[in-house]
């Protein structure tokens, strides 16, 4: 059933060669002459192989019967299931053949080759042979070796037992001579410090394999106070059970049986016992569980080989703070990256139980995230877990709050009165071209508008204050929790290091050249001399984009009074639609333009600043950029929303007397008030960024990935250099992956803080607003999950504690939400003007309220007279407007009445008191739930405590076996001296003479 292979000679010319070929054979060249030779003299035999697998598979692929290659259908099934899914690595022929049980060795490098065909590599998987043989160093895999039927050496060395731990990568037809040079230095330097390098130099690009030993991780776990765990130590388990709740047992069964559908498989993600963990140190070596599993995670590995990694030299002679660390050798290009591996097996669970839109409402396996990932990305998925749960009450409060907008629609007195109201006649919106209008075209916005501006929404914005508190007073005690259970608890940055970086720039410093002259020590920075210019520079330059922000905020409400004087092309200016619809979203969509493109430019400045800056941990440099960027970020996003909710409508001034800008009048709200269109501004920027994101975040990354596979699997490359790398292991595959950089969770932090600011700030003025953010939120997740896992290199693993300036900015944000609350409360709702209504007219049922808010107007004092033509309202001598003034025909037209001041008392009065209410509730909350919970403080002291009597008892029984084994020794000494005294007086210098001890 396979067609015939070329019965003609093998031995023909390479340029008959088609593209298949070439690439097999390049793929299998070997670096060094004689194995080059001897690839050679098997070109016949290893092309006849290539070819008879080629025709073979092309027939096998036409037949439909052997389509299946033999893995049954449920395994076929789920392949083309999981095929979908971006970045996802078909399984090789070698685990079919180890997992299929009826197929033959033949049908199994058949299935090689297919699936590689298909997954555009043209080359057997790792452990595949021809024939029944096993490729060795000649074949394909070049120098990472064979297991003989197992994939030994996926990720390890060819030995198959130590695990490649670190790679380094570089192009290896570099051939400039100081990079070699430089590359050499810094990798004897590396084995000096006790790893273990490999070399692999089968493809264009060659790659140094890193294994640290247990040695150098022992010596560099004490030096960086890694807390791991004890062995079991008398008394602990006491301390665990009273440290849970009595009612855990009872609770925990009923909670598993209400949501046994979101928990976690325990068979997959087992519940960790609870451990004491201790700093490492060499001198209790005996104390501590080598066996456990999570001693040294793949992340404490990881953290310590970089740790070494920014601390090498690469010159002699001139060991200098600018001539040391991986990322200046990367920087250079003498190294093209740096990174760790992806654990295929713990890569496999995560994506299948926790990567996948599918599992959206589990819990996450945070333990498993942090042993992959480390604390500081397992903490990030922590948080914005936690924050999503506590977004369910508050959207629940939300969707009930605009649920009671539409079932009391009908009871609203001002919509009412509009909507009936045939006769009221209102001043045109502009100066020239504008006609007067009829009150009742605003029915249908009046009555939207009462959706989010109703008695509800007081109760609405007291609620989300007191959530906001609530869940940042909450995540300190779960978190607190997570990060004792993590070891990581006293943790601090002061135990960082310095970074590379800022040794370089300090040891370049004129000022301090004297303090760091023949030292790599970070002297003392003063500020005002050394630190204060790059400070200054960095952050005037933030203030100047800040007014650069301002200024396209300003010039898009220009454009937006020049819409309504020129009497807008894509409406009636007097129409519903062209107020409420057409107008604000086109501003809407053009404010989003202008805010990400300013975005995109600002965000690549903020690294160059802060990189000017003198910032000696990663921490401070984190959190320098983290603030100058959401500094931008507020001003950036929220101004058009503060300007609508506070600005708007406020200074227009009357008919006869506007106040302008640019020759252009102010624009003024509809007469049921500005919140509708505050709500539409919300929802475009809120939803737009929130889709912007998703499409720089995975599409774009995915179609990056899509391209490049596609343009491999054709051969539309256009030299040997822009080949792809084929990759056949670990260490190949995870090379074509996205590098993860160490501020990588900036942009998820930002993204979630960002939507954070628009619920708690202006989400009275859109109930449904935390409703959106719950539902992005749940995708966020898995979306954030899956880029990590499928399309981004492993990320080295950081410690944490906690989750950094993030939440002393999202605690800033909550008190000035409720500044915020108040304000558009008093300013933008028609709450206070209803209460002095009511308290000045008795009229509780707000009849004549809303002609109570409109002022008359004589048509002849206009400032610019209308050019009405041929409009049916020439002849009206009085129309009314939006505000509380004195009618004409007053001893005192046009002026405040004391009304208005009542009123702006009222508004005021609202505000002190308002805020003064949240603030004290806010402190209560604060006082009542305490950053750590007092049965985990217990806990804590109880275990320092145990800790501490287990040392000493270690350490007496230590001084004990010392002293015994100094007195046996002594003993040992004394006899032996006794022995040659008598050896010497019984047998003087006879050699056989016998002594009796």
């Amino acid at each position: 059933m396979y067609s015939a292979v070329r019965t003609h000679d093998y031995d023909y010319p390479e340029s008959e060669m088609d593209e298949r070929e070439s690439l097999y054979f390049d793929t299998i060249s070997l670096a060094d002459s004689e194995a080059a030779a001897a690839a050679a003299a098997h070109r016949k035999s290893l092309s006849q192989s290539r070819n008879t697998i080629y025709h073979s598979a092309v027939d096998l692929a036409n037949d439909e019967t052997r389509n299946s290659l033999r893995l049954g259908s449920g395994a076929a099934a789920e392949h083309a299931a999981l095929a979908w899914q971006p970045g996802y690595r078909q399984s090789t022929a070698l685990e079919h053949l180890n997992g299929g049980g009826g197929g033959d060795q033949t049908d199994a490098v058949i299935a090689a080759q297919m699936l590689a065909l298909h997954n555009g590599r043209n080359h057997l998987p790792t452990g595949i042979g021809v024939g029944g043989h096993t490729v060795t160093g000649g074949g394909a895999l070049g120098g990472a070796g064979a297991g003989g039927g197992d994939d030994e050496t996926y990720r390890r060395f060819d030995d198959g037992k130590r695990s490649v731990d670190f790679v380094l990568a570089y192009n290896g037809e570099d051939q400039v001579e100081d990079h070699r040079h430089k590359r050499e230095i810094f990798e004897a330097n590396l084995q000096r410090e006790g790893l273990q390098l490999e070399h692999n130099k089968v493809q264009r690009v060659h790659f140094i394999k890193i294994h640290a030993p247990f040695e150098v991780l022992y010596r560099y776990a004490e030096i960086l106070k890694i807390k791991v765990p004890l062995k079991p130590i008398p008394g602990q388990d006491q301390i665990f059970d009273e440290a849970a709740p009595a009612f855990k047992s009872c609770f925990t069964r009923m909670c598993r049986s209400l949501f046994s559908s979101v928990q976690l498989n325990t068979e997959l993600f087992p519940e960790r016992e609870p451990r004491i963990h201790l700093e490492f140190s060499r001198n209790y070596l005996e104390l501590y569980d080598t066996e456990h599993p999570n001693f040294f995670d793949d992340s404490t590995r990881y953290s310590i080989i970089n740790f070494i990694l920014q601390r090498q030299h690469f010159l002699e002679g001139e060991e200098t703070a600018d001539n040391l660390g991986i990322e200046k050798l990367v920087q250079d290009g003498i190294y093209t990256c740096a990174y760790t591996l992806h654990d295929k097996t713990d890569r496999d669970r995560l994506l299948k139980e926790w990567a996948n839109i599918t599992k959206w409402k589990n819990l996450q396996p945070l333990d498993q995230i942090k042993d992959y990932f480390g604390a500081k990305v397992a903490l990030y998925f922590a948080w914005l877990g936690f924050y999503t749960q506590m977004l369910i009450p508050i959207s629940v409060f939300g969707l009930l709050c605009f649920l009671y907008g539409f079932v009391t629609w009908s009871s609203d007195p001002i919509s009412r009165d509009i909507c009936e109201d045939s006769g009221t006649i209102m001043c045109p919106q502009c100066d020239r071209s504008c006609d007067y209008w009829r009150l009742n075209e605003t029915c249908t916005s009046s009555k939207f508008n009462y959706l989010i501006d109703n008695n509800m929404t007081v109760v609405f914005a007291l609620a989300m204050a007191i959530w906001s508190v609530t869940y940042l007073e909450f995540w300190k005690r779960y978190s607190a929790g997570l990060v004792h259970r993590w070891g990581l608890t006293g943790f601090t940055h002061h135990v960082e290091h310095p970074r590379p970086q800022y040794l370089a720039k300090i040891s370049h410093s004129r000022k301090l050249a004297g303090k760091t002259q023949g030292t790599t020590l970070d002297p003392d920075v003063p500020f005002w001399s050394i630190k204060f210019l790059p400070n200054f520079t960095s952050y005037s330059i933030m203030v100047l984009f800040i007014c650069i922000s301002v200024i396209a905020i300003a010039g898009i409400i220009i454009y937006r009074m020049a819409q309504r004087a020129s009497h807008s092309i894509l409406g009636s200016e007097n129409s519903m639609t062209f107020k409420v619809m057409i107008l604000p979203m086109t501003a809407g969509i053009i404010d989003l333009i202008v805010i990400s493109l300013l975005d995109l430019v600002y965000s690549n400045l903020a690294i160059r600043l802060t990189n000017y800056e003198y910032c000696r941990t990663q921490t401070e440099y984190d959190e320098s950029l983290t603030i100058k960027n959401y500094v931008f970020q507020f001003v950036n996003y929220y101004s058009s929303l503060f300007y609508i909710a506070f600005l708007k409508g406020k200074f227009v001034g009357y008919p006869a007397k506007y106040n302008r800008v640019l020759g252009f009048r102010q624009e003024e709200c509809n007469p049921g008030g500005c919140l509708m269109e505050l709500c539409m501004q919300l929802v475009i920027i809120m939803a737009g960024k929130q889709a912007v994101n998703a499409i720089v975040e995975m599409l774009i990354p995915y179609l990056m990935r899509t391209v490049k596979e596609m343009i491999y699997r054709h051969g539309w490359y256009k030299s040997h250099k822009e080949q792809r790398l084929v990759p056949y292991n670990q260490f190949t595959e995870d090379y074509n992956l996205l590098p993860a950089e160490n501020n990588s969770l900036y942009v998820e932090y930002l993204e979630m803080v960002v939507q954070f600011g628009f619920i708690t700030l202006f989400s009275l003025a859109f109930p449904l607003a935390p409703l959106l953010a719950l539902l992005n939120n749940v995708i966020e997740v898995r979306l954030d999950a899956i880029k990590m896992l499928r399309f981004l290199r492993r990320p080295v693993g950081m410690r944490a504690r906690d989750i950094g300036v993030w939440h002393n900015i999202m605690t800033v944000v909550t008190r000035i939400a409720v500044a915020s609350s108040a304000m558009i409360i008093a300013f933008s709702t028609n709450l206070i003007p209803k209460i002095v209504y009511a308290a000045s007219t008795d009229d509780r049922e707000l009849n004549g309220y809303l002609n109570f808010t409109l002022a008359y107007f004589n048509t002849k004092d206009f400032q610019v007279q209308p050019l009405l033509g041929g409009s049916q309202y020439v002849n009206e001598t009085e129309c009314r407007y939006t505000e509380f003034r004195n009618p004409p025909t007053d001893d005192h037209p046009y002026k405040r009445p004391m009304i208005y001041w009542k009123i702006l008392t009222g508004r005021l009065a609202f505000i002190v008191i308002y805020q003064n209410i949240i603030n004290m509730l806010q402190g209560v909350l604060r006082w009542a739930v305490p950053d750590v919970s007092g049965r985990l403080l217990k806990r804590i002291k109880r275990e320092n405590f145990l800790l501490r009597e287990h040392i000493i008892e270690y350490e007496k029984q230590h001084a004990m076996l010392q002293a015994q084994t100094a007195v046996q020794n002594q003993l040992q000494q004394t006899k032996s001296q006794e022995s040659s005294v008598l050896r010497q007086r019984h047998g003087g210098g006879n050699e056989d003479a016998t002594s009796f001890v």
